[in-house]
């Protein structure tokens, strides 16, 4: 299935949650903030929230600084 990931479409498996897109895209270690259509998905959701065809996910890396 394709979802729109950062503004381009991408191949994904079907009925794949977020922790799996983001272990596929190598972003395990990162600090992440993830948005699936316009609403902001805690971590302790990645399991379980599964993507749909057409989703628009954008995922937010995290940068400390000070």
């Amino acid at each position: 299935m394709q979802i729109l990931l950062n503004g381009e479409m991408r191949q994904i498996k079907d009925n794949c949650n977020i922790a799996a897109l983001i272990q596929e895209l190598n972003l395990e270690k990162k600090r992440l903030a993830i948005e699936v259509n316009l609403e902001i998905i805690p971590r302790s959701q990645f399991a379980t929230h599964i993507l749909a065809e057409g989703n628009k996910v954008e995922i937010i890396h995290a940068i400390g600084g000070g």
